[in-house]
């Protein structure tokens, strides 16, 4: 199920919790709320990016610390052993 992050439409009449913005987790069935679940202030909807894939320096760290090797080519048919 999706994250959606919400935040209040007015700060200065709103909770703390909604103030700084909020994620809640939602079916794409369910509406998008309309109000704060703690204080019932309007609440707007964010745009955000979605998180898609991992970064490479992530994967880098996990295929090292599982024992593999990394090779980077240095010319032809030449490769240098990077861990």
């Amino acid at each position: 199920m999706p994250i959606y992050d919400y935040q209040a439409k007015q700060p200065e009449k709103s909770c703390e919790y909604c103030r700084d913005g909020f994620e809640i987790v939602q079916s794409f069935k369910d509406s998008h709320l309309e109000k704060c679940p703690q204080c019932g202030q309007p609440v707007i909807k964010l745009i955000s990016a979605p998180a898609i894939g991992r970064s490479k320096s992530m994967l880098d760290d996990r295929a090292k610390n599982a024992g593999f090797t990394k090779l980077k080519k240095i010319s032809s048919g030449e490769y240098e052993k990077v861990y």
